[in-house]
């Protein structure tokens, strides 16, 4: 009578199985010649598949099928799960920032992710930072690491650390890695933060130097009306570092809110304020200040004091430019979907050349004339930020020798059906 074996075959074992069955097959025609030496080689194969083959007692050729099925079932699982592990490796190394490059001990690179793949078949600049880093990936030797700071002058301009580390398992080498990271924007911030300590420093120093040489001066002064000119330099400059102070607290302040409570602001309200605001000081420089407010009336979402902030240094910075007897003009309206704030002056103008920096930190354009108007180089600043901060924009049209006009866009308030 024939004996029919019964046996489950899992998807995953493939061809293994299909070999081992042929054996069996082969071992079932011949079995007058034995079955030892076919359970002991199926005892090998399944030694090869990581399963326990000793044979300390007998077993049928049913029970060492079953035992190499079950070791093929534990490889195949194994091999599974080192396959999800690799691609999770590498999904994650994918979604690095970091450009990441790894070479074994021959030279030859097994792996790099997305960014790498783009930087080390780029053009131009790239082209430079892929030559620098197969220079560092050939020259890192055994147990060693290696650094590189590459400038890309672009256009965009950029900065590239390049970092390589031999690897190794603690008895031979296994191969290289580098590590490309754009530094740019860290760079950039370490550049404003020690222009901004130097500028800070700057326009203290200054005042504070002339604080010390009137208060000298006053001490052994004797004359009634020379002592009266110079406490009234005196007071000049020390308002001059309270402005400067206040100022640096409003910018920072400003910076801080990047999203300022949301609540409906009168346009026209902001303008008047603001204008009262710089009245006096237009006044002593005789300039007219005009305000020329929407009607009907426009509001806006955001902060009334931030926003009052805003026209107030344009205001003040218009006036502060216009020629004696001049005037300056804010007006407001509505294009399209935002609400729009304009003011015009007809003083001396901004160089073309300058048009892209005054809004930066301390930036003047002519150093002397703002000094002499008591000017910290930060209202403009203030100004772009508090636009930043309300999702709007800030934008200039200036010609030399003829005067200014500032544009504040700011979305307008959602209407209520």
């Amino acid at each position: 009578m024939a004996t029919v074996l019964h046996v489950t075959v899992p998807g995953m074992v493939g061809a293994g199985i299909a070999v081992v069955l042929l054996i069996l097959a082969g071992g079932w025609v011949g079995s007058r010649l034995g079955r030892r030496p076919l359970r002991q080689r199926l005892s090998a194969i399944s030694s090869r598949l990581g399963s326990d083959s000793s044979m300390t007692e007998p077993r049928s050729l049913e029970v060492s099928l079953v035992q190499v099925e079950r070791a093929t079932d534990l490889a195949a699982e194994a091999v599974a799960e080192a396959s999800s592990e690799a691609i999770r490796l590498r999904k994650t190394l994918d979604s690095l920032p970091q450009a990441v490059v790894i070479r074994d001990e021959r030279g030859d690179t097994v792996f790099s992710n997305t960014r790498a793949t783009a930087l080390m078949s780029g053009r131009h600049g790239d082209a430079l930072a892929a030559q620098a880093v197969e220079e560092l990936l050939a020259s890192t030797g055994v147990g060693a690491s290696e650094e590189r700071t590459l400038e890309l002058y672009g256009p965009p301009r950029r900065t590239l650390s390049v970092r390589t580390q031999s690897i190794d398992n603690g008895s031979r080498t296994l191969g290289v890695i580098a590590v490309i990271e754009d530094v740019s924007d860290r760079r950039r911030l370490e550049e404003v933060r020690r222009d901004f300590v130097a500028n800070v420093s700057h326009e203290l120093k200054t005042p504070m130097g002339a604080l010390g040489l009137l208060a000298e001066t006053l001490l052994s002064e004797t004359e009634p009306q020379v002592a009266q000119r110079l406490a009234q330099r005196i007071h000049t400059e020390a308002f001059r570092i309270s402005r400067v102070i206040d100022d640096l607290l409003d910018l920072s302040r400003i910076e801080n809110e990047v999203t300022p409570p949301r609540e409906p602001v009168l346009v026209n309200l902001v303008m008047a304020e603001a204008a009262e605001r710089v009245r006096a000081a237009a006044d002593q420089q005789k300039v007219e200040v005009v305000l020329d407010e929407p009607d009907p009336p426009i509001a806006v979402l955001g902060d009334r004091r931030q926003l009052t902030s805003a026209v107030y240094n344009l205001l003040e910075n218009a006036a502060k430019f216009s020629y004696e007897g001049g005037q300056v003009v804010v007006r407001g309206g509505v294009e399209g979907e935002d609400a729009v704030i304009q003011v015009i002056d007809h003083g001396t103008g901004i160089p073309a050349r300058d048009l892209e920096r005054i809004f930066e930190r301390f930036y003047r354009v002519d150093q002397g004339r703002a000094r002499s108007s008591s000017g910290t180089g930060l209202g403009l600043a203030i100004v772009r930020h508090v636009a930043a901060n309300h999702r709007g924009s800030i934008h200039v049209e200036s010609r030399e020798g003829e005067g200014s006009t500032f544009t504040l866009r700011l979305p307008l308030q959602p209407r209520s059906d």
